[in-house]
C-alpha cells in the first residue's frame, strides 16, 4: 500500500527467496525489496540478494529489518556497494521516507540506516582509531552523512553550509583516511563507509 501510494508500480510479491528469484526472472524491476530474515531461514534475504545481484546487476536492492546489526550491513555491502540499501522497518513507515529511499537506491546510491551509520562513527575500533582521530568534528559530521548515502548537496543542506565547503571537507577526509587519489569519487565514498564497517569487525 505504501509503495502504490508513493506512485510506484508493484510488479509482484513473493513470500520466499526462491519465488522472488523466479518472479524477477520474467518481471523487470528497478528495485527489489527484501526482508533480511525472509525464508529460507535464517537470513534468506541476504542469500536471495546475492542471487539477484548476480542475475540482475543493475537492479537496486533494499533490505528491511527490525534490527540494526553491523554484521548484516557488512554482508549487504559485500553483495554490492551501489544501488543498495539497509533500512529499519520502523523508519520507512511513511510514504515520503520509503519513496526517498527507493529513489536514491534506483539512482545508484548506498542508503544506510542513520542510526547504524551513527553507531559506526561513534564506536570506531582501536585499529582504526588513529585514522579517525585525525578528522575534525565537522569532518566526522560529513563522514556520518556520507555513510548514510547522502549526496554532497544533501550534506550541505543538512549542515547549512555551501556545497564547495563540503567538497573541501570530503577531500580532506579522503586524504586523512589514506584513500587513493586515483580512484573515482564514488569509489572513495564507498571505501570511507567500509572503513567504519571494518572498524566494527575489528572490535568484534
Amino acid at each position: 500500500m505504501l509503495l502504490e501510494a508513493a506512485g510506484h508500480e508493484v510488479v509482484g510479491c513473493a513470500a520466499d527467496g526462491d519465488t522472488l528469484v523466479e518472479l524477477l526472472a520474467t518481471e523487470p524491476a528497478d528495485v527489489a525489496v527484501l526482508d533480511i530474515r525472509m525464508p529460507p531461514e535464517p537470513d534468506g534475504g541476504l542469500s536471495t540478494a546475492e542471487r539477484l545481484r548476480a542475475d540482475h546487476p543493475e537492479m537496486g536492492l533494499l533490505f528491511l529489518s527490525h534490527y540494526a546489526e553491523a554484521h548484516y550491513l557488512t554482508r549487504v555491502l559485500h553483495i554490492g556497494t551501489a544501488a543498495i540499501g539497509y533500512r529499519l522497518k520502523e523508519k520507512v513507515g511513511s510514504v515520503e521516507v520509503l519513496s526517498d529511499t527507493l529513489t536514491r537506491i534506483r539512482d545508484g546510491e548506498i542508503v544506510i540506516e542513520p542510526v547504524l551509520a551513527q553507531r559506526l562513527v561513534d564506536r570506531p575500533s582501536s585499529s582504526r582509531r588513529d585514522l579517525l582521530a585525525t578528522l575534525s568534528d565537522r569532518e566526522m559530521d560529513v563522514l556520518r552523512l556520507m555513510s548514510e548515502g547522502r549526496s554532497n548537496a544533501g550534506i550541505a543542506s543538512l549542515l547549512f553550509v555551501a556545497a564547495k565547503s563540503i567538497e573541501k571537507h570530503i577531500s580532506s577526509i579522503f586524504m586523512k583516511l589514506g584513500l587513493p587519489s586515483d580512484a573515482a569519487e564514488q569509489h572513495r565514498r564507498v571505501l570511507a563507509v567500509l572503513t567504519f564497517l571494518r572498524s566494527v569487525q575489528d572490535s568484534g
